[in-house]
């Protein structure tokens, strides 16, 4: 049995070469993740193990939120003079180090990253911990006097001599002196240095502040013990005290998010591969068999039993698998180097020569190729156990072509009836928790339910369809309808792999659609200024700015927001950190916020704060209610409710909970804040048209702010929500290319099994190019029957998906009917397309040969 088993892989390994293909793509998705994430982890490990001091005292900061306020906490610098008494204290260090700036050149362009990484301002300091070491010119003097990292220097074209304006606490230029080049990884960072007194004074405005004290142990003094001796000395209610690893492990974690979404990414598109690839599996060796029924029942009649026919087949699956997560391993390997290559290209040099290959690694990617194709192969090897010795006689098909579909019809009505329930349930919900939830569950569901149920749909929707084919193509149309008509567990089978990728696109565009409307409703809705001024990125902008837009010529009212991170403890007892924002008091004049109690002039008022209503009802807070509130570096105090804001679940001005108060409440408690937002009318007798051009002469040497109006405001939205489309759409072209694959093997497999049948035709006069007609009109049938199906679910999908967005204040539904139109052109191409091969190999029969095979 051993020995025709390995026969039987060999002499099918074409046919199984596409279904190897898409267990190579699952792995590759799977293993190129983990080597990439692995990779970078170990890299930056070691960049912060090896940069990290013994010990850092830092500023106290409780809340975990990272949003900029654009304050940049401090300590005074004269605190190391005190550390260093402390005993095992070798020396101490004064660090400044600042990142809510802007370099430009002398073209006013910003010199900093275009990837998301930060433009740093630090002080220059020799230590053997340094990143980086001056490699050309020399270390800075004086407050003219600047390095810069050379790889912001290549890139950017800057020389030694060459002048840059840094835009901070202060507006200043600096003449560059030297060039320091990383000694480990740059983790795409730009990076200026300026000597300590600079730095102090023109990025934290005193000379005596510094953002950190780097503390050095005495040899044969440990980090921990020296950290308990001068958190005793300094405190921890005022201070942060951390040990080198300590450190790393904060740092590691922060670098986590931007890790995940690159995993959780690529283990997307894996999920994908996997879940197509079971049908093209499944699929494939579901007609092998039947191909081999004769073959199968020999082998019964010679004394093979059900368990060693069982076994056979298992094997031929393992053996696929295990080729199969070899090249995908492979495959994988080169993926990663394609990500570190293409994270270079970003700024992130990546070493390609560290890659990183844990044990896990090839674990998974075995775990994944062989059990995906072992798991998709056990049906259709039951089947092939079922062959009766008798077989071996007969033309019989183990597919069982005319095999009743109760169990299917069962199995699949009970399935879709609970998804069914699971998504009513989710579109009827209350709470997002909830609603999102039974999402998950009816889409799962469901999708289980349309596979299964595949098959009962074949028959009625291709007949219509496949309906006009006999009028349009005459008998040649006719027969390929009947000929997806003729198996209705392959052809649902072949369908469903683009079905899945189709349903996912479908969904994805219903809710991105609605999820534009509904912004574009919500900025006509609330925003009334004539122009904002924001930041590229939303983070903060020096108070420079705001000067400059209040100086404009035609500038009238001027309101500023100012973001901050809070922690409030409710009534209810429980402690939620968010995010609130700080306004000037004319808001109603900029926007349009609707209050179910109260008013602006309470909301901002002194010792007060709004809070969204549904929020508010949630947790047990009423107005008048006195609430905790935490600021950053420590703060707090206590601020009564003066008004509940209704802006259709949307969180009100700021984030969760919508908290917002007057900005003398943010300025009292976040000091050397940022403004993030301008909200600018124009003054009387000025067209908002003059206005803008003003404004953007104004902020010509700014390059890191931007005027928008509200038309500007939904094209940046647009576009945000494209970049999820996109994602969406990658992961449809994957599906496709595996559903291609799968109509492809197919059609493949269903000439080699009609060739007698395909013999006949072309003895009785049927033409070469009407027989390739035939193939490509059942391909483009089978196609459009995926597509059909799948937008159908897509649909249902999505507008389950707006449901849960309403919750959110998102109410708008919208559905893309010209991308809908296009997938289903788009199957049809597809389906020509997957027959391309399989029909020239059918008309280059000869016809003889074929009416002769068996």
């Amino acid at each position: 049995m051993l020995k025709a088993t390995l026969r039987s892989f060999l002499a099918h390994k074409g046919r199984l070469l596409l279904s190897a293909l898409a267990v190579v793509l699952s792995v590759a998705f799977v293993a190129g993740s983990l080597i990439f994430s692995d990779t970078v982890t170990r890299t930056f490990d070691r960049l912060f193990a090896s940069t990290a001091a013994d010990v850092t005292v830092s500023p106290k900061n409780d809340l975990k939120s990272r949003v900029a306020t654009g304050a940049t906490p401090t300590l005074p610098a004269s605190l190391a003079d005190r550390l260093a008494k402390v005993d095992g204290v070798a020396a101490t260090h004064v660090d400044v180090s600042v990142e809510n700036l802007t370099i430009v050149d002398r073209d006013n362009k910003s010199i900093g990253p275009t990837s998301g990484a930060p433009t740093i301002a630090t002080n220059w300091q020799v230590t053997k911990r340094s990143p980086v070491k001056l490699t050309s010119g020399h270390a800075p003097h004086g407050a003219d006097e600047a390095l810069l990292d050379a790889d912001t220097a290549q890139r950017k074209h800057v020389a030694i001599g060459d002048t840059l304006t840094v835009q901070a606490e202060r507006t200043f230029p600096v003449r560059i002196v030297g060039i320091a080049t990383f000694t480990t990884t740059n983790p795409g960072a730009a990076l200026l240095f300026l000597d300590t007194p600079t730095a102090q004074t023109n990025l934290l405005g005193s000379p005596d502040a510094a953002t950190s004290i780097a503390v050095d142990a005495a040899p044969g003094i440990a980090d921990a013990p020296l950290k308990q001796r001068i958190a005793a000395q300094v405190g921890t209610t005022t201070y942060d005290v951390k040990t080198a690893d300590e450190q790393a492990k904060d740092a590691t974690a922060q670098l986590g998010g931007f890790l995940d979404v690159i995993k959780y990414v690529m283990l997307g598109f894996a999920g994908i591969a996997v879940l197509v690839g079971v049908f093209l599996i499944v699929n494939t060796f579901s007609m092998l068999i039947a191909q081999r029924t004769r073959e199968l029942g020999l082998l019964r009649a010679l004394g093979a039993d059900r368990r060693q026919v069982r076994r056979s087949v298992l094997t031929e699956a393992l053996l696929l698998g295990l080729v199969g997560s070899t090249l995908g391993l492979a495959a994988g390997i080169g993926l990663a180097l394609g990500l570190i290559r293409l994270m270079s290209a970003f700024g992130m040099n990546l070493k390609s020569t560290e890659m990183v290959i844990g044990w896990p690694t090839p674990v998974t990617s075995y775990v994944v190729g062989v059990g995906v194709t072992f798991v998709a192969a056990y049906l259709p090897a039951r089947r092939a156990a079922g062959v009766s010795p008798m077989a071996a006689l007969s033309d019989a098909e183990v597919a069982g072509v005319g095999r009743p579909l109760r169990t299917r019809a069962l199995v699949g009505s009970v399935v879709g009836v609970a998804g069914a329930a699971a998504l009513t349930g989710c579109a009827t919900a209350s709470k997002t928790a909830t609603s999102a939830s039974l999402l998950g569950l009816g889409v799962v569901l469901t999708l289980i339910a349309t596979v299964i149920a595949g098959p009962l749909l074949v028959r009625p929707v291709i007949r219509v369809l496949g309906g006009a084919f006999p009028a349009l193509f005459g008998p040649v149309g006719r027969m390929s309808q009947r000929n997806a008509l003729r198996n209705p567990r392959r052809t649902g089978a072949t369908a469903a792999a683009l079905m899945v990728g189709l349903a996912l696109v479908g969904g994805m565009s219903v809710a991105s659609a609605s999820m534009s409307k509904s912004f574009d409703h919500q900025i006509d809705k609330t925003l009334g200024s004539d122009f904002v001024i924001q930041n590229s990125n939303f983070v903060p902008f020096t108070r420079e700015i705001t000067d400059k837009v209040r100086a404009t010529e035609g500038a009238g009212l001027v309101v500023r927001q100012r973001f901050t991170p809070v922690a409030v403890r409710l009534p209810d007892g429980k402690r939620v950190e968010t995010t609130a924002a700080g306004y000037d008091p004319r808001l109603d004049d900029v926007a349009h916020v609707t209050y179910t109690q109260g008013n602006t002039a309470a909301a901002l008022g002194a010792g007060h704060l709004s809070m969204d209503a549904k929020f508010a009802r949630e947790h047990d807070v009423r107005v008048g209610s006195v609430i905790p509130v935490e600021f950053p570096a420590g703060r707090k105090t206590e601020l009564t409710v003066g008004a509940l804001t209704d802006q259709g679940g949307s969180g009100g001005f700021g984030m969760q909970g919508g908290l917002a108060f007057g900005f003398g409440t943010v300025e009292k408690y976040v000091p050397g804040g940022q403004d993030s937002a301008l909200y600018v009318n124009a003054a009387p007798g000025t067209s908002p048209d003059r206005l803008r051009a003003h404004l953007e002469r104004t902020l010509k040497p700014y390059p890191q702010v931007q005027v928008r109006d509200q038309a500007d405001y939904k094209k940046l939205v647009h576009d945000q929500i494209a970049v999820l489309l996109y994602l969406v759409y990658a992961l449809l072209g994957l599906a496709i290319v595996i559903a291609v694959l799968g109509v492809v093997n197919t059609l493949a497999l269903s000439v080699v099994e009609r060739t007698r049948e395909i013999g006949l035709l072309r003895a009785i006069g049927l033409a070469r190019r009407q027989l390739r007609r035939m193939i490509r009109l059942e391909s483009v049938v089978i196609a459009v029957f995926g597509a059909v199906l799948g937008l159908a679910l897509g649909l249902v999908w999505g507008v389950c998906v707006q449901r849960v967005l309403a919750l959110q204040g998102m109410k708008s539904l919208a559905i893309p009917w010209t991308t809908i139109v296009a997938v289903v052109v788009g199957s049809a191409v597809v389906g020509i397309v997957a027959a391309l091969l399989p029909a020239l190999r059918a008309s280059r029969m000869n016809v003889l040969a074929a009416i002769a095979h068996e």
